[in-house]
């Protein structure tokens, strides 16, 4: 399951883009910011104790904070994609090869939590539905040819289960796992906070998002 989930995830989003043609992305601001809620919880209830175990703390720190600068030297490229944002000229008609590379790199991280942590599976889930629905939105109404716009999706879609096989079979990964992880706790953290800042619309209180975070929260906790 932990390889077959994201793939869905990933690909029915972009066939309820594909049939239902939804056009704002602003429709799916709650369920980005429940995504971004539910991915940090998990996070912290569950990946980060196990870092810490046996590990030196400043190390794990250093890793921690090695993501978070990977993750921002990612979206000098990407334009904010991982929590949301496609920048990119919708005119185009060649394939976005920047866009593609750091989303790759960033969704191929994401598959070694699952090495040994089987949970954090569905907060990378609920992470990636809205991000692939806003993705297909922008591929698809842009000037990309059909087959180049299904080829980034379903490359998409395999880079996480990617990097679930390399850290269960490639002995060298294995053994620095817990660096590893560290390093993608990092990019969960800003991912997620950065999701949850954006969301919010000129910093008002919006009680609808309060409870989706609330909800997030206890969901992940109880998982």
């Amino acid at each position: 399951m932990s390889y077959i989930l994201p793939i869905l995830g990933v690909l029915l989003s972009f066939v309820f883009v594909f049939l239902v043609k939804p056009n704002k992305k602003e429709h799916f601001k709650l369920l980005l910011a429940f995504s971004g809620t539910f991915l940090l919880a998990l996070t912290i209830f569950e990946l980060l104790p196990k870092v810490y175990e046996n590990s030196n703390p400043k190390t794990v720190g250093i890793f921690i904070m090695s993501g978070i600068l990977l993750q921002i030297f990612l979206e000098f490229f990407s334009k904010g994609a991982e929590h949301g944002h496609v920048h990119l000229s919708s005119d185009s008609s060649s394939f976005p090869w920047l866009l593609f590379i750091s989303l790759s790199i960033h969704s191929l991280l994401e598959g070694f939590p699952v090495y040994n942590n089987n949970t954090i599976i569905y907060g990378i889930l609920i992470h990636k539905i809205p991000i692939a629905i806003i993705l297909s939105i922008f591929l698809l109404g842009s000037k990309l040819k059909l087959q180049r716009t299904v080829l980034f999706i379903i490359a998409f879609a395999l880079m996480t289960p990617l990097g679930s096989f390399l850290a269960n079979n490639i002995n060298f990964l294995s053994e620095y796992i817990t660096q590893i992880n560290a390093l993608v706790i990092g990019v969960f953290f800003h991912i997620s906070t950065v999701i949850l800042f954006e969301s919010s619309e000129g910093h008002k209180f919006n009680l609808r998002k309060l409870v989706v975070i609330i909800l997030g929260i206890i969901i992940a906790y109880f998982l």
